[in-house]
């Protein structure tokens, strides 16, 4: 069962208030209904109802430097992170439903007081927590969901509207569930192959480059989990280790450092970033296909990556 401190403020959020000698308050969670019981349903029930109290219309309390709603930003930035964390537990449909709940919420207290900072904040917590290559917690599915808002909104700027467009564009490629781009590379023998004639069960497509730190950091996680090196051994993981940039002498010199096992490769003709068949937004970036080469995981933080394939 999901643990949470549970409390319930009775004012009910989107005002402006003068915040002169204003004590902040802590963030109005929500209840639980008796009623529900499993993991799964609590998970629903949260992902679905966790804005209710905080986005309340009849909230009016001060917005400023400090302070969201008479909430500090950094309490309700945590809250966020752990809303996301809820929105992992819950089925791709339902999470959209609550992003999408979230964001028309946001809305409405924008069109209730301008000066209210609610919408603006929730729109810079999606840009750092769903989208910024950084992010631990980074999710383009998500993300798209939410930038796809902001390419109409009128309350924007032009240039912020092309922007999420950009960025919505993006999200789009090698969406989860769709098949994954394929694409040409030579491997380091100087063979040309493709992503589809790679035959396993599932294929962990790993964009990395030599001497990213990150990236071996990642080499050393998968080369050290038994069980992954048993999955490849025996055929039903292939990692596919691409390198996509000009330095290809610089690749062939770090090649004693990659898994001999593995398809290492790179792009000769530079066609995956400039024809931007893949959100490569920074390295490294690790997507995981099927059988079919249909997306399961995309551009997934390495702990989630380790996680799902350690539990396969």
């Amino acid at each position: 069962m999901i643990i949470f401190i549970l409390t319930v403020l009775a004012a009910a959020g989107c005002g402006q208030k003068k915040a002169e000698q204003f004590t902040a308050l802590p963030f109005p969670d929500i209840t639980l209904p008796a009623m529900i019981q499993s993991q799964q349903d609590a998970a629903d029930y949260y992902a679905a109802h966790f804005w209710d109290s905080f986005l309340s219309s009849e909230r009016d309390f001060p917005c400023d430097s400090v302070l969201v709603s008479g909430v500090r930003k950094s309490d309700l930035e945590q809250k966020y992170a752990n809303w996301l964390n809820i929105l992992d537990m819950v089925s791709l449909r339902n999470s959209e439903k609550a992003i999408t709940k979230l964001y028309d919420k946001a809305l409405a207290c924008e069109m209730k007081d301008t000066s209210s900072n609610v919408f603006e904040t929730f729109r810079a917590l999606a840009d750092k927590y769903m989208y910024d290559a950084n992010s631990p917690m980074r999710n383009e599915e998500y993300y798209l969901h939410y930038a796809g808002r902001l390419v109409s909104y009128e309350g924007i700027s032009a240039e912020e509207r092309a922007k999420y467009a950009r960025h919505a564009k993006e999200c789009a490629l090698n969406r989860l569930g769709q098949k994954a781009t394929d694409f040409r590379f030579t491997d380091n023998r100087g063979r040309v192959r493709n992503l589809y004639s790679v035959k396993a069960d599932f294929t962990l497509l790993f964009f990395s480059n030599p001497g990213c730190e990150a990236c071996l950091n990642i080499i050393n996680m998968l080369k050290g989990e038994p069980k992954i090196a048993q999955m490849i051994s025996e055929g039903h993981l292939a990692v596919v280790n691409m390198y996509i940039d000009e330095d290809l002498q610089g690749w062939l010199d770090y090649m004693p450092i990659y898994p001999e096992e593995w398809y290492n490769g790179f792009d000769a003709e530079l066609v995956i970033r400039n024809e931007e068949l893949y959100s490569v937004r920074a390295i490294p970036s690790l997507y995981l296909l099927d059988k079919e080469k249909r997306v399961i995981l995309k551009d997934a933080p390495e702990n989630k990556m380790m996680h799902y394939l350690v539990n396969l």
